[in-house]
C-alpha cells in the first residue's frame, strides 16, 4: 500500500515560479550593478554655485577713425604778363549817347525798310496752283499729272533691299516730304515697319526732279506732299 501525498504539502509544485522569480530577481540586480554610475558631486555643485557679479559693467571699447581731409588742389602761380611801354595800346572808345543841343537829328525817311518776305507753308489739298511736275507743263489737269509722274518715278527708281528680302520685311512706307518755293525737294519724312525699307523710301525720293512750286495768290510758295511707297515680297 503507497501512501498517499497532500497536494497542499507538496514542495515542487510551485518551484518553478520560484526559480522564473529568483532568476529575475539577480539578473536586475546584475544590470543595475552593471549600469550604476556615480559622478563627483562637488564639481557640478562648485559650478552651480558660481553667480554673476552684477556689480561689474564692461564697456564696449570705441573705435574713432579719423579721416584725413582731403588734399588741398595746388594752387597756380599767377601767370604776370610784362608789356613794354614803347607798345601801342588798343584802347575801346566809348560813344556817348547823351542827347544835347549840338546832337544832329536824323530823319526816318533816309532809312530803307527791307521787308523779309515770310515763309508760307501750303498743304496739298488746299494749294491753289499745284507743283508742276516736269512734264505736265501742257496739260490741263496738273494735279492727275502730278500723281501719275510720281508714280512712274517710284516705279523706276524701285529698288527692294536685298538684306530687307532675306530677312522677309515687307510693308508700306507713309513718306511725307516738302517742295519748296524754287521747286526743290526737301525735309523727307518716313515711317515705317523697318529701317531697310524706310532708307530706300527716302532714296526714291531725293530722287526727285527740280519742278515748278505751287503758288497760292499768285505768290510761290512751300507744298507739303504725302505718297505711301509699298515693299511686297512676291
Amino acid at each position: 500500500m503507497k501512501p498517499k501525498k497532500n497536494p497542499q504539502q507538496d514542495l515542487n509544485k510551485k518551484s518553478a515560479t520560484y526559480f522564473v522569480f529568483g532568476l529575475l530577481i539577480v539578473l536586475t540586480m546584475a544590470y543595475v550593478a552593471l549600469e550604476w554610475k556615480t559622478f563627483d558631486q562637488s564639481v557640478y555643485d562648485e559650478v552651480g554655485m558660481n553667480k554673476p557679479d552684477l556689480d561689474i559693467i564692461e564697456d564696449a571699447p570705441i573705435f574713432q577713425t579719423v579721416v584725413p581731409p582731403p588734399p588741398k588742389p595746388p594752387v597756380l602761380p599767377v601767370e604776370i604778363e610784362i608789356v613794354d611801354d614803347n607798345d601801342p595800346v588798343e584802347e575801346t572808345e566809348v560813344i556817348a549817347i547823351e542827347v544835347n543841343t549840338e546832337t544832329e537829328v536824323v530823319d526816318v525817311s533816309e532809312f530803307e525798310v527791307i521787308e523779309e518776305e515770310e515763309e508760307v507753308k501750303v498743304i496739298w489739298k488746299t494749294i491753289e496752283e499745284v507743283p508742276i511736275f516736269p512734264g505736265c507743263e501742257k496739260e490741263t489737269d496738273k494735279r492727275a499729272c502730278f500723281n501719275e509722274m510720281m508714280q512712274k518715278h517710284i516705279k523706276k527708281n524701285f529698288r527692294y533691299p536685298e538684306l530687307a528680302q532675306e530677312m522677309g520685311q515687307q510693308g508700306r512706307v507713309n513718306t511725307q516730304f516738302v517742295i519748296n518755293n524754287d521747286g526743290s525737294i526737301s525735309n523727307i519724312q518716313k515711317r515705317g515697319p523697318h529701317e531697310l525699307l524706310e532708307k530706300e523710301a527716302v532714296r526714291i525720293l531725293s530722287k526727285l526732279p527740280k519742278m515748278s512750286p505751287g503758288k497760292q495768290r499768285g505768290r510761290a510758295v512751300q507744298v507739303s506732299f504725302s505718297i505711301p511707297i509699298t515693299f511686297k515680297l512676291q
